[in-house]
């Protein structure tokens, strides 16, 4: 099995690119890569949502991303020990019908010994916006990446 690096236990150094390449991945609507970033057990909940393995991530996200359109998303660490990692986030999208939303969450994230993800745990919020209350565009770009996201 190949290392994905950085790998535990994480020093803040660590951790943070460890979010940062989570978002970046993410951010590329692909579900094959994201994936990679899971063990071939991980078990997730997202949501109301159980998901158990590389195969039901990938659906999971093949459904995420062709129900919520333009999706980008920002994540910062919160804090960190050992082989976990606390996240809290914000993304935007819309549906089919052109409504934006802003989501809130916050995620709990326990890796193995090769990097890999084996646990993810999702709570996440919903806030309807109107268009022009994006501030979301795209992926991060290189010089805010250590910049906190807003909490509203």
């Amino acid at each position: 099995m190949a290392d994905r690096p950085p790998l535990p236990p994480f020093s803040l150094e660590t951790a943070k690119q460890k979010v940062q390449a989570a978002e970046d991945a993410w951010n590329t609507r692909d579900p094959e890569r994201v994936s990679l970033a899971y063990s071939e057990d991980s078990v997730w909940r997202n949501r109301d949502r159980f998901v158990r393995g590389r195969r039901e991530i990938v659906e999971f996200l093949t459904d995420k991303w062709e129900r919520e359109l333009d999706y980008a998303l920002r994540k910062s660490l919160w804090t960190f020990a050992g082989n976990r990692i606390a996240v809290r986030f914000q993304y935007e999208c819309r549906d089919a019908a052109g409504v934006w939303y802003r989501s809130y969450g916050n995620e709990n994230w326990e890796f193995d010994e090769h990097g890999l993800m084996v646990r993810r745990e999702a709570s996440i919020n919903d806030l309807v916006i109107d268009e022009s209350e994006r501030r979301i565009f795209g992926p991060r770009p290189e010089g805010e990446r250590d910049l906190e996201i807003p909490l509203q």
